[in-house]
């Protein structure tokens, strides 16, 4: 059988990224090499959010308050003169994992449109509360003059800071992949279909869905610890419903449910907004019909529609050998 059409798309977009710092440098365009960074940053926003919406079937209207707490974990620390990228990485993880917990296990007790809002005003509240704090800039943000120091890597240098975010990425996905198969993903997965099923099969649905909501706020906080020390800023507009939103949009728009959907609908997205800026300054006009027309042609987004060119050929191929079979014993 031919290779899959998916595996050719995967293994060519990760090695574009692996060698994009390379192209960069040798056509002199630093632009490009910030734009791909600011890119991974945020489909590894994505990709935490897909482990939620997409296998979870949990609808987080509130994702973006978590890359704002990793923004400020490291704004906050440098202020006071702490570069210590591993201590603000420490603090970013378990401030995440503890407001994750907390929000999760009140949101995770309602479903639908109340799930919605609940993460919805838990974000709106430390987007409110990061306002009130004048002393670390208020509305204004903070700026960050110290990068982080991470294991001896300097976060604030161009490249590190790429292959930092594209590492990331990369571990995300590949774990991803795993889990989809593992008992507890197929769990995740299951409660999404029918959680009522699950509980009477004996499962404790709420456990598994608060891991899997704590894991992926801790993942968005990782993407902000990175997000931070590319802008040098931290800013409430960061955890704005706006960016939870657009996060939701690269998810659908890559593919929910796909392991690498979330990172090709960030790069998609981004990549469309910044070549319609070029040539026009109403691009959102433009860029508005383009998803809803993905959404309505393409249900699973993207690199779904890869997964599913794959999913007809094979059963044709299955068909093909079938036939082959009957007139085999039909002769013999």
């Amino acid at each position: 059988m031919k290779a899959r059409l998916s595996l050719a798309i995967t293994t060519g977009l990760l090695l574009v990224l692996a060698l994009l710092p390379l192209y960069a440098r040798w056509v002199d365009e630093p632009f490009l090499l910030t734009f791909s960074t600011r890119a991974l940053v945020l489909a590894l926003a994505a990709l935490s959010l897909n482990i939620v919406l997409g296998l979870g079937g949990m609808v987080s209207f509130g994702h973006a308050l978590y890359l704002g707490l990793g923004a400020y974990s490291v704004g906050i620390l440098a202020s006071h003169g702490v570069d210590n990228g591993a201590v603000q990485l420490l603090i970013t993880v378990v401030l995440c994992a503890a407001v994750g917990l907390a929000t999760g296990w009140v949101s995770l007790r309602t479903s639908g449109i109340g799930f919605i809002m609940i993460t919805l005003a838990f974000a709106q509240m430390f987007y409110y509360l990061f306002v009130s704090l004048k002393q670390y800039g208020g509305d204004d943000g903070l700026s960050i003059s110290l990068r982080s120091q991470l294991l001896g890597l300097d976060m604030g240098a161009p490249l590190t800071l790429y292959y930092s975010a594209f590492a990331c990425v990369l571990a995300v996905v590949v774990w991803t992949q795993h889990m989809v198969h593992a008992p507890f993903g197929m769990v995740l997965q299951a409660c999404r279909m029918n959680e009522r099923r699950m509980n009477a099969l004996g499962f404790h649905t709420l456990r598994y869905k608060l891991s899997a909501y704590v894991l992926s706020c801790v993942i968005a906080g990782v993407a902000g610890f990175l997000y931070a020390n590319l802008t040098g800023y931290a800013s409430p507009a960061y955890l704005a419903w706006t960016v939870s939103g657009e996060l939701i949009v690269m998810v659908v728009l890559g593919g929910m449910g796909t392991v690498l959907g979330p990172l090709v609908g960030a790069l998609a997205l981004l990549g469309c907004e910044e070549l319609l800026k070029g040539l026009t300054e109403h691009w959102p006009i433009i860029l508005g019909p383009f998803i809803v027309l993905v959404v309505l042609l393409a249900r699973r987004g993207l690199y779904g529609l890869a997964l599913d060119w794959d999913a007809r050929r094979a059963s044709r191929h299955t068909s093909h050998l079938a036939a082959r079979s009957s007139a085999h014993k039909e002769a013999a």
